[in-house]
């Protein structure tokens, strides 16, 4: 994954606020999402997840070749049932689109 200001791809950045006790099946879930169907689809370019320490916040990153890519995902019958799964889990969650804006190495 690389990052830089002339990219033309869509940024997608979700975070989860996870409850005690719920961080191991909603990582589990997300993880398994993200190795079996959303990297297999297309304008799919990369991702990662991220927790803090106390395992009360997970946040994922991916990158998309266009907003409409990620809104098909989103959008789809696998998505929908995971994503009902994970506010299950979570105290709430909603991705956001982002473009990047500057970059500092």
């Amino acid at each position: 994954m690389q990052i830089s200001e002339n990219q033309t791809c869509q940024t997608v950045i979700v975070t989860y606020e996870v409850p005690q006790g719920n961080f191991d099946e909603l990582h589990g879930i997300l993880t398994g999402a993200y190795q079996e169907f959303i990297s297999k689809q297309s304008g799919f370019i990369s991702a990662a997840v991220h927790t803090n320490d106390a395992k009360t916040r997970v946040a994922s990153y991916s990158q998309w070749q266009t907003r409409d890519d990620f809104l098909a995902v989103l959008r789809s019958d696998h998505m929908q049932s995971a994503n009902q799964k994970m506010g299950e889990l979570s105290k709430g969650f909603e991705p956001v689109l982002y473009e990047v804006q500057s970059v500092f190495n």
